[in-house]
């Protein structure tokens, strides 16, 4: 209990320094602020107000990503807020309409987490917009002028976001390449440990996201991005695969000198990287650059000399190996830079690359897996349930309570009810606190500053950049900002502070406490979902090994699309389990024994994909012959993971079923020579150890296989 308290501590303490986006927050504080001020000069503050909430609410969809997704999804985020002004200002006059119009948009705003966490965030602040201009009871004409309004101001903040389009149209994917090649540069001088995840795991599959919205742009520019990102794919299962060479040389003590020149040659691999990731950012070549290439090719050809002088025994193979690794390493930057100064081109034609499905596709997509989820066993129906009927309540309540700002009751249940315990619990005490500290800060700037209204335009501004800008490192510090930039912009029309400040406190600590009973009353528990989300990442393993294993075996597909694919999996499903089992820690029904199993399970898989990943950047650099001791480990190792993954299903089978991986492994040794293949040798000893003992792990866990659930609730980032 007490690691539960220490770790929840920590949930609600965490500030996360990688949200803080001063950019973003500076335009979003501009695109609120200047509405404001223009409706004051023309004399009419209340036009103005209209324009900025609208604003306002589509400002939480900007983001740093590429241009055309940011700016198709700000554009519906205006539009479902502009419609969600004219339905509630239009339903505000009957009590009943109110109930009946906010139950079905909570329930779509609950299932559509399925479809990611853009989704997610417009079903949530369309849903807020309808609960506050549902107690705003409208004309219908004053309900069409104030959508427009709304719809004015969203759109407003979308130009403000995507102005620089034209300018630098794929900045964007410039700087998710940067971040991708920066963290590669950290990670060339780190050791490798098969314990953890592959380095450089979140930003590659941020990278290949954001370039994947490039669509079918079969453009120079757009083809020149893709084949960096491919690069950075390479040098990264190459780098990876060194390390483990590197860590076997570690071993010899005699290989000294061995040492020192690899030590010097990923320094080297360092700095290119990071000058890679400065050039995309800032598009200006460092000269060094070129002088650092010419000292890793030369360090390349002094280790050929080294392998040249070898005996042809178990080092000297190690030596080879890593030498095939140097040499694929020095030519993969080589091309990396040039084609990052826009000096190489010609592989542009050939490079594969891959694109969002289209419109259409994903819109089959998303309906296809919504229907799916109809049921009580999806916790995301669950959620979605659960997410109306408490609405439904909150507004009974606050019609109950008829208070003039009554609705804050049902809108911080909207905003504090989310799918996970710890998420919602979390959310619900930073609220609840963030509120009163928010109250507080906007009680002592009215009674000290008395501002006037062209101060309190300044002072909505501020705090529309703290909300935007700190606020999305920790909920608590949100709730803050927010509750002292709702004070200010209630001031607008004429409403006293005191009123505002007495009546949020009150109306938020009853919505967050209704949201915390609800979720309480009707949980949906990590635990129950745990072993669906770990078969995932053992399938996509399975599929990944599968793709790997048939390069050596001569029957992969010609350009390594189905690979690449395979391995993206894999991460995604890998980030799941990692999400889950950060959930699971969060839940007081969780078993301390159940949460050390599984802790081990994703170290044990850590082993299996990063010896995987090895084995697919030495493919190309060493010839392997086709054996049917190979084969046979192949199907036995493909055979077990899939036992294992009906197992964690609810599928029982016998025993003896699973196949002998370690008489397999002798066999294929025997087959080989060892140390003619010593990484091979060496990865397939890892591969072995690493799913005999998943094997025991899972088929020892305590915590039982549960039924198979349906999808998981939202996409994760591997």
């Amino acid at each position: 209990m007490a690691d539960l308290f220490r770790a929840f501590a920590r949930l609600l303490t965490q500030f996360d320094r990688n949200k803080l986006e001063p950019s973003i927050a500076l335009r979003n504080a501009l695109g609120v602020a200047l509405p404001l001020a223009v409706g004051l000069v023309v004399g009419m503050p209340l036009g103005g107000l209209a324009v900025a909430s609208g604003a306002l609410q589509v400002a939480y969809s900007d983001g740093h990503d590429p241009y055309s997704r940011r700016g198709f999804r700000m554009f519906t985020a205006t539009v479902f807020c502009a419609l969600a002004v004219v339905i509630g200002g239009l339903c505000g006059r009957f009590p009943v309409l109110v109930t009946i119009a906010v139950s079905p948009w909570a329930f779509a705003a609950g299932l559509v987490v399925l479809l990611g966490t853009d989704a997610e965030n417009l079903g949530v602040i369309s849903l807020v917009t309808l609960i506050i201009y549902a107690a705003q009871p409208l004309t219908i004409e004053r309900a069409l002028n104030a959508g427009a309004l709304a719809f004015a101001g969203g759109l407003f903040q979308t130009l403000l976001s995507i102005s620089l389009w034209p300018i630098s149209r794929r900045e964007p994917e410039r700087r998710a390449l940067a971040k991708l090649y920066d963290e590669l540069s950290l990670t060339t001088l780190a050791t490798m440990k098969s314990k953890e995840a592959p380095p450089a795991t979140v930003q590659m599959t941020h990278a290949r996201d954001a370039l994947g919205r490039l669509g079918r742009d079969h453009g120079s520019e757009s083809q020149r991005l893709w084949s960096l990102l491919n690069q950075a794919e390479r040098i990264r299962l190459s780098l990876l695969t060194l390390g483990r060479l590197r860590n076997r040389l570690a071993r010899q003590a005699e290989q000294s000198s061995d040492l020192e020149l690899l030590g010097h040659f990923l320094q080297l691999c360092s700095d290119v990287l990071r000058r890679i990731a400065e050039i995309l950012v800032t598009h200006k070549s460092p000269p060094a650059s070129v002088d650092a290439l010419h000292a890793i090719q030369q360090l390349t050809d002094r280790y050929r000399q080294l392998d040249a002088a070898s005996e042809r025994n178990f080092g000297g193979s190690v030596r080879t190996s890593i030498r095939h690794q140097l040499e694929a390493i020095a030519g993969q930057l080589r091309s990396a830079f040039r084609l990052a100064t826009n000096r190489d081109l010609a592989q542009i034609a050939t490079t594969p690359f891959e694109a969002m499905p289209d419109w259409r596709e994903r819109l089959r997509d998303d309906v296809s897996k919504l229907s799916a989820n109809l049921t009580f066993e999806s916790p995301a129906f669950r959620h979605a349930v659960r997410l109306s009927a408490t609405l439904a309540i909150g507004e009974i309540m606050a019609h109950a309570i008829s208070a003039r700002r009554s609705y804050w009751l049902p809108m911080t249940i909207s905003l504090v009810l989310k799918p996970e315990f710890s998420v919602t619990i979390s959310r619900g005490l930073q609220r609840i606190a963030g509120t009163f500290v928010g109250l507080l800060v906007a009680t002592g700037l009215f009674h000290f500053l008395h501002p006037v209204v062209g101060m309190e335009v300044v002072l909505v501004a501020i705090f529309v950049f703290l909300v935007r800008w700190i606020g999305p490192a920790n909920y608590g510090v949100f709730a803050i900002n927010v509750s002292a930039l709702i004070v200010l912009l209630v001031a607008f029309t004429g409403v006293a502070p005191k009123d505002v400040i007495l009546a949020r406190g009150l109306m938020t600590t009853i919505g967050g406490v209704t949201a915390l009973a609800a979720y309480l009353v009707w949980p949906t528990w990590e635990t129950t979902r745990t072993s669906e989300v770990l078969a995932r990442m053992l399938d996509a393993y399975r599929k990944y090994f599968r793709a790997v294993a048939s390069r050596y075996l001569g029957s992969a597909d010609g350009n390594g699309v189905e690979l690449d694919r395979a391995r993206l999996e894999a991460r995604r499903s890998r980030s799941s389990v990692e999400a889950s089992l950060d959930r699971l820690r969060m839940e007081p029904v969780a078993n301390a024994a159940d949460i050390r199993a599984l802790k081990a399970v994703l170290a044990s898989s850590h082993r299996v994909i990063n010896a995987t990943m090895a084995l697919e950047g030495a493919h190309d650099k060493a010839a392997v012959p086709k054996t049917a001791a190979l084969e046979r480990f192949v199907k036995d190792v493909e055979k077990t993971l899939e036992l294992l993954t009906l197992r964690l299903r609810g599928q029982d089978f016998s025993l003896r079923e699973l196949p002998d991986l370690r008489e397999d492994h002798h066999t294929l040794l025997s087959a080989l020579d060892a140390e003619e293949y010593p990484l091979l040798a060496d990865e397939t000893d890892r591969i072995t150890n690493s799913v005999n003992t998943l094997q025991e792990q899972l088929l020892s866990w305590r915590g039982r296989p549960q039924a198979a659930e349906k999808p998981a609730l939202e996409p994760q980032p591997a």
